[in-house]
């Protein structure tokens, strides 16, 4: 199986994790071989792909567009049936926000290995999804820097960790008073210290609410009690996440922050490839690593996830879709940096929440959220 040629999938191709995956196939071509791309908007890059990679389906979000892409080299199938299809063996989930969730559960019961960028859809639906992957045999392979970091931590242990250490930037407004926060533009929270992201998760890492989210998809990837995973803001981004063992002993994984190299572990698991593209630590240049407590009160968004998560239910469903609604409402520039966790808050308060759910219930709770989000909107700022 080392040896073989991996065929991927990679569903969000178009977006910021979707590229930097390409990327990395581009320097292994040896090693994987794409049989599928999906896209949402970008037509114009998604050609592009198509050309270079000539993957045998491919899948586009806009339906007008749909019949420009038609061709005899390859067919158009939708989401779900490009995760299953038998000729792929891997399936790389970077689209963003909920569209994730049912193509990431078609996978998991077609017995895929998954190799998931897509948090949303195990915040809101981890109960399901991890006892689909247990019934099915599939692999979920992070592709979070985090989450990456714990899964290497944890390889060749065979006790369980005693607490998982999250580590996060702080996003570009580390240290911020809530006074600085409430006048922020959408451009200086699109400008992120370490990383380069899409636009979603950027602004979910300027709010905290993106750690919160990955406590909770830390929860259900590792099967760790919410009390035993912390956050620790480490702006260096070069400590991903650390793992306390039982007497004590913590690990730690580090590297550049660099999304293609924990990209590459999950594509290329269990083997570590060479790869000369992937930047290199340079120690002379790095002076300390420093770690704080995370601000709370400023950044009540980290607090109201995790919160969200510890209740379970629909709770997280909610939060996934009023926070993606409220970014959006944010980045059109309708509401106020700070209004992001005061909308998200009111959605959570107003929910009648529905304990172990079904994804139909999942998903009402996802529109429930965003209808309600909306009108709150709405009725603060009625211009």
């Amino acid at each position: 199986m080392g040896s073989s040629v991996k065929q991927l999938a990679v569903l969000g191709s178009t977006g910021s994790i979707g590229q930097q995956t390409l990327e990395v196939v581009r320097a292994l071509p040896h090693k994987f071989h794409i049989v599928g791309l999906a896209a949402g908007k970008n037509i114009d890059l998604l050609v592009k792909q198509i050309n270079e990679f000539k993957p045998s389906f491919v899948y586009f979000h806009d339906k007008e567009a749909q019949a420009h892409l038609a061709s005899t080299e390859y067919e158009l199938l939708s989401l779900e049936e490009i995760a299953r299809h038998p000729q792929v063996d891997t399936v790389v989930m970077a689209t963003s926000g909920k569209s994730g969730l049912v193509p990431t559960l078609a996978a998991v019961k077609a017995g895929k290995k998954i190799c998931l960028a897509n948090k949303e859809s195990l915040v809101m639906a981890g109960e399901i999804i991890t006892n689909e992957a247990k019934l099915n045999a599939a692999q979920i392979l992070p592709i979070d820097s985090e989450h990456s970091a714990i899964w290497q931590c944890l390889e060749g242990e065979t006790q369980p960790a005693a607490q998982l250490i999250l580590t996060a930037s702080g996003g570009p407004f580390h240290g911020y008073s809530s006074a600085q926060l409430s006048g922020v533009t959408v451009k200086q929270a699109l400008k992120h210290p370490s990383w380069q992201m899409g636009r979603k998760v950027t602004i979910d890492s300027a709010t905290l609410m993106n750690k919160g989210l990955e406590v909770i998809e830390a929860h259900w990837l590792f099967n760790i009690p919410f009390e035993d995973i912390k956050v620790l803001i480490h702006p260096q981004s070069i400590i991903h996440s650390m793992v306390e063992f039982i007497d004590g002993s913590i690990k730690a994984q580090l590297s550049y922050p660099d999304m293609r190299l924990p990209i590459q572990y999950a594509l290329s698991y269990p083997e570590r490839l060479a790869n000369p593209q992937l930047p290199r630590l340079d120690w002379s240049r790095i002076n300390s690593l420093t770690f704080e407590q995370p601000d709370f009160d400023t950044f009540p968004c980290l607090k109201l996830a995790i919160a969200a998560g510890k209740k379970g239910r629909t709770y997280p469903a909610v939060l996934c879709a009023a926070d993606e609604v409220a970014v959006e409402l944010f980045l059109s520039q309708r509401i106020r940096f700070t209004d992001i966790v005061r909308l998200v808050e009111q959605a959570l308060e107003e929910h009648q929440a529905v304990a172990h759910p079904a994804l139909e219930e999942i998903m009402a709770a996802d529109a429930w959220a965003g209808e309600k989000v909306m009108q709150l909107a709405t009725r603060d700022n009625p211009c």
